[in-house]
């Protein structure tokens, strides 16, 4: 690995930390006010209806998948919807006044999202601009950058997600928090003052990024990790091939994010060819329901990928059945395989699945998918500029 890459890892690690450190130190009081709003039209049967275009879609995405499917077990499915495929027909038809409406825009903004927005709100909705300023909460844009500003909503919906569901419990006087009692302790039975609670929210909010910071700067022990994932799929480009992504839940949105960076690239960069199996509804649910869930990935590289493609892999656990099925089937066919991994690697690590294995040292899954988006922006900066 050159030096100068080691360099332009570290300065776009170093970069999103002192983003995120300035953009949550500014927004953590605010967003422990609107969790506790949005907790309150939850209980009152609001929905949340998220949608986006382009990449953004693939926030609503994780956003509808967090609410329905916690990641925390034993919290409650709370109703969300993706609505990105056609958001002015579905809220036109579907939005109730109790709803709850969150729109993703680029950097630079868009019209036709912020028109959404204003109509949701024009008919009782609280709305969420993400970013924007037509919303009863909106943010500015935290980065010009596109990747780093993706990378701050994320986190941003995580968080809110997170303490929106504690809000919830607490709103409807239920305190027994199980394993994750330890980051909420104001929120016991006892009464407290509101601004209180909202304050030690808000703090809850930036240990959060902190615990992020520390897990980029442990990837930097990876780097050379790093260069080999670029250099590696720069060679398998060459030869004609492309990427296949694919990843379950919040990380199927991943990799559908990933596949829109490479093939509409926003930075102008040349685009990589690349799709994400997560894509293909159709396909999952045939597969699952013919055969089963554990070969909706391998089956459909049975029928897509060529020797030239790399195979890459988000997973959290790197133990998901479907996820070691098709990293083998990829070796099978001569693909070059990579994983973007939590925990300690799972069994993706331990049975040598990955030609090359990026870990996020944590068992926190917003964190960990926090972290994997920085990971997997880098790698998407740097081919822009290894593979010509």
């Amino acid at each position: 690995m050159t030096v100068s890459l080691s360099q332009t890892i570290e300065a776009a690690l170093l970069e999103r930390n002192a983003t995120a450190r300035s953009f949550f130190e500014q927004e953590a009081s605010r967003l422990a006010e609107v969790c506790r709003q949005m907790a309150e039209r939850f209980v009152a049967g609001g929905r949340l209806l998220a949608f986006g275009r382009g990449p953004y879609a693939t926030d609503a995405q994780h956003v509808s998948v967090e609410f329905v499917h916690p990641v925390i077990v034993g919290k409650q499915a709370l109703p969300a919807l993706d609505l990105s495929m056609a958001f002015e027909s579905w809220l036109e038809a579907l939005l109730r006044p109790e709803d709850m409406v969150m729109g993703f825009a680029a950097p630079g903004g868009d019209a036709a999202v912020s028109a959404a927005l204003r109509a949701a709100r024009a008919r009782g909705a609280f709305t969420l601009a993400l970013t924007g300023t037509e919303g009863d909460y909106a943010v500015e844009v935290p980065s010009s950058h596109p990747f780093i500003h993706q990378e701050m909503i994320e986190i941003l919906y995580h968080v809110l997600w997170e303490t929106l569901h504690v809000f919830f419990e607490h709103r409807k006087g239920s305190y027994q928090l199980g394993e994750s009692a330890f980051l909420y302790p104001f929120l016991s039975g006892a009464k407290q003052d509101t601004k209180t609670v909202i304050a030690e929210v808000a703090d809850s909010i930036r240990t959060k990024v902190e615990e992020d910071a520390k897990l980029r700067l442990a990837l930097l022990e990876q780097s050379e990790a790093f260069a080999r994932a670029v250099y590696s799929i720069a060679e398998r480009l060459n030869q004609g091939g492309k990427l296949i992504l694919f990843g379950n839940g919040g990380s199927a949105t991943d990799a559908n994010d990933l596949a829109l960076d490479c093939v509409e690239p926003p930075l102008g960069w040349k685009p990589v060819p690349s799709f994400s199996l997560a894509l293909e509804p159709a396909n999952i649910s045939a597969i699952a329901n013919d055969v089963g869930t554990e070969v909706v990935f391998s089956r459909q590289l049975i029928a897509q990928a060529r020797p030239e493609d790399t195979a890459l892999a988000f997973s959290t656990s790197g133990g998901s059945k479907n996820i070691v099925m098709a990293l083998q089937e990829a070796r099978k066919r001569g693909m070059l395989t990579i994983a973007l991994l939590g925990y300690d690697g799972g069994e993706v690590v331990r049975r040598n699945l990955a030609d090359v294995a990026i870990v996020v040292p944590s068992d926190h899954i917003p964190r960990i998918q926090e972290v994997q988006a920085s990971a997997y922006h880098i790698i998407r900066e740097l081919l822009g500029k290894v593979w010509r």
